[in-house]
């Protein structure tokens, strides 16, 4: 953690970023603007097919998406993660199908990527491979001619490069038809953790007088605590994946939540595919989110405004508060009580699709409850 200072969070803002010739104050995302409301779309898990070639969701999206243009209320457009399924390939020309797809949107859109576009590839049910304890190599997932099915035999890193090329081909500009002005970790040079700047994906922006934060926080387990195609143990790829991301997420959490107090905002979104409090993958799988569950927590503590974070990930819609000492989760990741705090599972993999109206509004100041807390409120649409 790096918690900054009161007394001087301006500097250490631009510390956090090791960049001190950045001008935090003069980029666009950043701008506070004033307190006219806002409303987004957010959605994710989406589209989703039961076999590799389940093509039903994918079919059904260009409506999905008319519905959510067709809402004039709506001004940006969330995606939480997970483009396919668990038991999809991964390949460069459904990745690229989608992209498409999202050309439709007619509003801004910011996409943070999941689990199973690229962190999952390497799993024989997507389409990777699995470890012959034999003979010590992988034994990938062939097509009838015999060529791999996913993209680089299904490695995580080079999927999440896949992802990038094609997701994010501006750092700090979003998808979508008319295009967003975000502030791109990408963006903020930084000598003293250089590798920060490969993750365009996490970015933030100001809305509503509200900053919204997304960063690359996959489900499933962080960190992939199962081992790549079902090694013995974790690659050293593997290992240096997850520290990377580990720290650059953080150190963009730190400095999101920084700019937040600075600016005397009235709420921070955090945007993350993970359920860091999903019960059906159990503790085991839980253990390596603590470090972003012990940040999300004191940086909320400390800002004492409300935090909504929103992810995907676990499919069920739900809307609570796990880092409330009652809650019926807090057993996930104990000892942490935050009033301050509320998350929303966004619905997802189900038919027909389904997404969240959440509006920005910081002249309301909601008490917590099912469907407001804060400055926002939110309400379930299926198309």
């Amino acid at each position: 953690m790096h918690l900054c200072p009161r007394s001087a969070l301006v500097g250490c803002a631009l510390a956090l970023a090791s960049s001190p010739a950045f001008a935090f104050d003069a980029h666009p995302a950043l701008a506070v603007g004033g307190a006219a409301p806002s409303t987004l779309a957010v959605y994710g898990d989406a589209p989703y097919g039961t076999t590799p070639g389940d093509d039903s969701e994918l079919k059904a999206t260009p409506a999905f998406i008319d519905n959510v243009n067709a809402d004039p209320d709506v001004s940006i457009v969330l995606h939480v993660g997970d483009i396919h399924s668990g038991k999809q390939y991964c390949t460069e020309a459904y990745d690229r199908t989608i992209f498409d797809l999202w050309r439709r949107f007619d509003d801004p859109l910011v996409y943070t990527p999941g689990d199973n576009e690229w962190t999952d590839c390497h799993k024989a049910a997507e389409g990777g491979g699995t470890y012959d304890a034999a003979s010590g190599t992988i034994k990938y997932v062939l097509d009838a001619s015999g060529n791999p099915v996913d993209y680089a035999n299904g490695d995580p890193v080079a999927n999440l490069e896949l992802v990038r090329s094609i997701f994010f081909p501006l750092p700090g500009v979003t998808l979508g038809r008319h295009r967003k002005l975000v502030l791109s970790q990408a963006e903020i040079p930084s000598p003293l953790h250089p590798s920060d700047q490969q993750f365009v994906e996490n970015v933030m922006w100001i809305q509503s007088r509200v900053l919204i934060v997304a960063i690359n926080l996959p489900g499933g387990s962080n960190d992939d605590g199962d081992a790549w195609y079902g090694a013995p143990t974790a690659s050293p790829t593997q290992l240096a994946e997850a520290q990377l991301r580990d720290g650059a997420d953080l150190r963009w959490l730190d400095l999101a939540f920084t700019i937040a107090e600075w600016a005397h905002l009235d709420g921070v979104i955090i945007q993350a595919q993970a359920d860091m409090w999903d019960p059906e993958k159990g503790p085991a799988h839980q253990t390596s989110y603590e470090p972003y569950v012990r940040a999300v927590a004191e940086h909320t503590t400390r800002l004492g405004k409300p935090v909504l974070m929103l992810n995907g990930d676990s499919h069920a819609y739900l809307s609570d508060n796990p880092l409330g000492a009652s809650d019926p989760l807090a057993y996930m990741h104990p000892g942490y009580d935050v009033a301050n705090f509320h998350r929303i599972v966004v619905h997802g993999s189900t038919f027909p699709l389904e997404w969240l109206k959440l509006t920005i509004d910081p002249k309301q100041h909601a008490a917590p409850s099912d469907n407001a807390f804060g400055p926002f409120r939110w309400q379930r649409i299926t198309q």
